[in-house]
């Protein structure tokens, strides 16, 4: 049994949407990808341009930079969804100037109310130095609030580091 919620953390270029995306294409399910990251710059439109051709057409893309509530209502039956990744929806939460608690809330809410499962993938910050600047620990403190708010509820924990998979919750699927 597939678990309702699988969070993948991992660091920088760990490989966790790789882990995270074998998960999904081993379920048997139909794989939906909720793509939240904007495209700020040219780096970031060649790492997005990298995923998208890692995944094959088989993946059913929806974009959505803050609003990951009605794509998670909107499932089709036999569907898996993707979220890649909270790190960057957070990003955009942030960069909008939203409530952060209040977003996170709906987030857990609507990730609670889906009838499909969901594997999240998001970055563990915390490990890293302090960073100089306030909106750089602002960041820092709220990804690690969302990703002790993620974890709980979520049935799987998984720790991608340099490409290799530990489980801190559940099982593996």
């Amino acid at each position: 049994m597939l678990p309702s919620l699988t969070l993948v953390l991992g660091g920088a270029a760990s490989g966790k949407s790789q882990v995270a995306e074998d998960v999904i294409l081993n379920s048997g399910l139909q794989p939906a990808y909720l793509a939240t990251s904007r495209i700020w710059d040219d780096e970031i439109r060649d790492k997005v341009n990298l995923h998208r051709a890692r995944r094959g057409p088989e993946w059913r893309t929806v974009d959505a930079e803050l609003d990951l509530s009605v794509p998670l209502q909107q499932g089709r039956d036999g569907e898996i969804f993707l979220v890649d990744c909270a790190t960057m929806w957070l990003t955009n939460v942030l960069m909008d100037d939203l409530d952060i608690e209040t977003a996170r809330n709906e987030l857990l809410c609507a990730l609670a109310n889906c009838s499909a499962p969901v594997v999240v993938v998001s970055n563990e910050v915390g490990q890293g130095i302090v960073p100089d600047n306030a909106l750089a620990r602002r960041f820092r403190e709220a990804q690690g609030r969302l990703n002790i708010a993620l974890a709980a509820q979520a049935d799987c924990v998984l720790h991608v580091v340099a490409g290799l998979t530990q489980a801190l919750k559940g099982k593996a699927p």
